[in-house]
């Protein structure tokens, strides 16, 4: 499904500022699969999302995405095959249109209706409602409201859906409950856990939350300085704890942690 192969990216070649960003990162995930990406700050994480997402070109290697090239494919072309997140919940929704709108947009962009002319209808609107209604949040009964109006756990919940109202490819999660309070964090992950179980969506989630990291998806990837240092899945994924995860990310890295949040965890 997903392949990147021995993509190098550096930030300033040449300059004093020359930073190697990714470093032959190579990593397969096959269809329906869904890998925890950890590693201090610095470590590529997001880079590799960016590079995935078409945001930077790599120097080096390929991405391919369902037998597809997507190496030099723009940003735009790219997001109608990859779902995307961050962990900013402003980010992913334009807070002047209401939520209908904003839902429409995502639907219009990923899905076959490409022309200038395409609109949504009244099946699609009832569709929205449909599943709004599946995040508990009450928001089927806020359609014609901004989205500028929302919570940062309701936006994220509904950038989440916007992400998925076309089933995408590839769906990538940068940190996305990183700026949630706790609970909201909770429950936005089990709305995560819920959607791309039930559709089989093959996921990339970046955070430095390690239960999550060993609780969520079936594959955890841990990233230092560029490169992947570990992998992790089957029995030993399960057998693993926070504290010996921890143990073993300064094991493989020679570095103390520079994350609160990993830090706090640990």
């Amino acid at each position: 499904m997903l392949d990147v192969n021995n993509v190098s990216l550096t930030f300033n070649p040449g300059t004093v500022n020359e930073k190697s960003a990714l470093k032959n990162v190579s990593l397969h995930l096959a269809p329906g699969d869904f890998v925890t990406i950890i590693g201090s700050n610095g470590a590529g994480k997001s880079t590799l999302f960016n590079v995935i997402g078409g945001t930077y070109f790599a120097d080096g290697g390929k991405v391919i995405l369902d037998g597809r090239d997507l190496t030099f494919l723009p940003e735009y072309k790219r997001a109608k095959h990859i779902g995307r997140m961050f962990q900013d919940p402003l980010k992913g929704t334009a807070p002047h249109l209401t939520i209908e709108e904003n839902l429409a947009l995502a639907y219009l962009r990923a899905s076959e209706k490409t022309s200038p002319l395409s609109r949504v209808n009244k099946k699609d609107r009832a569709r929205f409602r449909e599943q709004l209604a599946q995040l508990g949040l009450g928001l089927e009964d806020r359609m014609h409201q901004p989205v500028g109006l929302l919570s940062g756990g309701q936006r994220q919940a509904l950038t989440l859906l916007m992400a998925t109202v076309v089933t995408p490819k590839l769906l990538m999660l940068d940190e996305h409950t990183a700026a949630l309070d706790p609970a909201t964090a909770e429950k936005v992950l089990a709305l995560t856990k819920e959607i791309v179980g039930k559709n089989g969506i093959t996921c990339l989630m970046v955070t430095h939350n390690i239960s999550s990291a060993l609780s969520m998806g079936n594959r955890t990837v841990m990233m230092n300085d560029g490169e992947i240092v570990l992998e992790l899945s089957g029995a030993k994924r399960a057998e693993m704890t926070v504290p010996s995860l921890m143990e073993l990310f300064k094991e493989k890295t020679a570095k103390t942690l520079d994350n609160d949040r990993m830090l706090l965890e640990s």
